[in-house]
């Protein structure tokens, strides 16, 4: 069969073909060539160079790390925020905003930066790390191969609620194995160390461990359900809206495959998913950052009513913008990688 087999090489690489099978550059509907290199199939699929799952989830889990490295100081921020004034009794914007420590993103970031030095800013970059090798990797990396699981064969033209559905897929298999990193991360960025204070944890190690002694593994899978939420939402929107709004723009011919189309496109999913996550993520951040289930909240739903019930709805996008902030910025910076990545070593675009 091997031998039976036809190759021919084309100006971006190697491609593969079975018998049978006519060889067609990838052609947009402008008419020019798609940086796809692959072949186009009697039955009219799309077919491209044999892709390697594993080097997919390796370049998924290093542009998500390279994300993550420089958005880690808006992360904690973020986190503070979400966490400032928790359950106080609000009765309109200005009375959530009144009596803040952390007064703002720009402010908040001084006041870390005075009680707790630049590496406050820093706080939890190992555990997010951890967890962007392994979540990260696992929701990027799995939704390709989830797309294909749901019939789509043509990246140009996939419909909409494949793209949904694998992205939803992919990111909740991604968190629910992920969890433990996800607690320890946020632990350690809620950690505040103002002068006179030791810090809860001294380490990411420490942390594991201190509550890996507390609850046993159920506990390193504390608030396992805002979280699995949470990703599932994020990445039904993040990852999906970045490849339609591309697609978009390259059916319509505004434009062609490379650094504008990328950023454009994250731009786009950034926002969307800021959108949409900025509640659950105020849960999820309020649900794990409890040392013992009870102290405050006894599930993510009753998180949910004491935190209306004290703050209103502007309670549960307490810290957006340092969350749109944050996933604008690592949403580029990941697919940015991504894509020149797999340039680099031959795979085809998203």
């Amino acid at each position: 069969m091997l031998l039976n087999s036809q190759f021919n090489l084309d100006s971006l690489g190697l491609m593969f073909s079975s018998p049978g099978s006519k060889l067609l550059p990838f052609v947009r509907r402008d008419g020019e060539r798609d940086s796809r290199v692959g072949l186009r199939h009697p039955k009219g699929g799309w077919g491209t160079m044999p892709e390697n799952d594993v080097t997919r989830f390796i370049l998924a889990g290093t542009s998500n790390m390279c994300g993550a490295t420089i958005t880690n100081p808006i992360d904690v921020i973020k986190i503070r925020l979400q966490l400032d004034n928790e359950l106080k009794k609000s009765t309109g914007v200005a009375a959530a905003l009144q009596d803040r420590y952390y007064k703002g993103m720009f402010r908040g970031a001084a006041t870390i930066v005075r009680d707790e030095g630049v590496r406050g800013l820093y706080k939890g970059l190992a555990a997010s790390l951890m967890r962007e090798s392994s979540y990260s990797t696992i929701r990027l990396g799995a939704y390709e191969p989830m797309k294909r699981l749901f019939g789509a064969t043509d990246p140009a033209h996939t419909p909409l609620w494949k793209k949904l559905a694998s992205g939803a897929v992919s990111g909740m298999i991604g968190s629910s194995i992920a969890t433990p990193t996800d607690l320890v991360k946020v632990r350690l960025q809620a950690c505040q160390s103002k002068p006179g204070h030791k810090p809860v944890y001294p380490g990411t190690i420490a942390a594991f461990k201190d509550i890996y002694s507390q609850g046993g593994i159920a506990g390193l899978w504390r608030g396992v359900g805002p979280t699995v939420v949470r990703a599932t939402i994020l990445t039904a929107t993040q990852i999906p809206a970045y490849d339609h709004t591309k697609h978009t723009l390259l059916n319509l011919g505004l434009l062609g495959e490379g650094v504008a189309l990328h950023v454009t496109s994250s731009m786009v999913a950034g926002f969307c998913t800021a959108a949409t996550t900025s509640p659950v993520d105020v849960v999820k951040t309020r649900y794990m950052r409890q040392h013992h289930k009870g102290e405050l909240y006894t599930s993510a739903w009753d998180c949910i009513v004491k935190s209306m019930r004290s703050e209103g709805v502007l309670g549960l996008y307490k810290g957006f913008v340092p969350n749109w902030m944050r996933i604008g910025p690592h949403t580029v910076i990941t697919f940015f990688v991504f894509e020149q990545l797999r340039k680099l070593v031959g795979m085809p675009p998203v």
